[in-house]
């Protein structure tokens, strides 16, 4: 199978230098973010209601494994209520409760909605014939520890599981914060691994006998333990005080055994994706 890291790493490296390196925009301070985090939002004053609404355009594998790419542009946006150290929220697709605990630990727990894989998610027809796999509704619940001070850097766990054939997603990471600023700017890199079950690896990169008689593709029944490897940087600032900019970047690794999967085209995913929000 043809190996595409070179591009792909190159864009994130591009992308890292510029955002890191890029002149910074004046912006009128802010209060402390709830965590200091890039990759933690908090868009309100410290107590109160957090509102923020925008569009995001993202340049990425057309799905998990996939060769192919596209871009996309869609809404963004959260809305959230703080209460000291306790911030419920909606983002995306996920809603649910953070909290920071005796100031170094991190829990966030909540419900997000996970979509399945569609046979016209390939433009280039490489899904033909394959059954459309269900999307779910899944808990998930996630704890991050700061390692020294003021959130530099951090380890964490996160838990994802939802109806049987769904199954059980963990992932293990650690990060670094770089810059000065505890309002949630700045850049944040972290890698990360992945684990599931067997019925959460083979909803994405299984082969079914049902599929194998539609698609023409081999039966493929992969065993859970082992998912991926991956690296992502995020970059957050303030264009001005209501208008803010987040940008990331991000590369994925797959095991061996889901590179040999006929539905995994390529063994490595890539993302890169820039929002514009306004808070109100």
């Amino acid at each position: 199978m043809d190996r595409i890291y070179a591009p792909r790493l190159s864009a994130l490296v591009a992308m890292s230098s510029l955002l890191i390196s890029g002149p910074a925009l004046a912006a009128e301070p802010t209060t402390e973010a709830l965590v200091p985090l890039p990759s933690i939002l908090d868009f309100t004053d410290g107590d109160g209601w957090g509102i923020a609404l925008g569009m995001s355009a993202e340049y990425e594998s057309a799905y998990d494994g996939a060769d192919e790419t596209e871009l996309e542009v869609e809404p963004a946006g959260a809305v959230q209520y703080r209460k000291g150290d306790h911030l419920f929220f909606w983002e995306g697709m996920e809603l649910g409760w953070r909290g920071r605990l005796a100031d170094v630990w991190l829990v966030q727990a909540g419900i997000r909605n996970e979509g399945g894989l569609e046979p016209d998610d390939s433009e280039d027809g490489n899904l033909d014939g394959i059954l459309p796999r269900d999307s779910h509704v899944v808990g998930f619940l996630e704890v991050r520890r700061a390692v020294g001070d003021d959130w530099r850097n951090w380890v964490a766990a996160r838990l994802m599981g939802g109806p049987s054939d769904f199954g059980v997603l963990g992932v293990v990471a650690a990060g670094r914060r770089f810059g000065q600023q505890l309002d949630g700017t700045g850049t944040e890199l972290y890698g990360f691994m992945t684990f599931g079950t067997d019925k959460f690896i083979n909803k994405d990169f299984g082969v079914t006998a049902a599929d194998a008689v539609g698609s023409g593709l081999p039966v493929t029944a992969l065993s859970g333990g082992y998912r991926s490897t991956g690296v992502q940087l995020v970059h957050r600032r303030h264009l001005t005080r209501k208008l803010h900019a987040i940008a990331q970047a991000g590369v994925e690794f797959y095991s061996s055994d889901i590179g040999d999967s006929p539905i995994a085209r390529s063994d490595t995913e890539f993302e890169l994706s820039l929002a514009l929000v306004w808070r109100f």
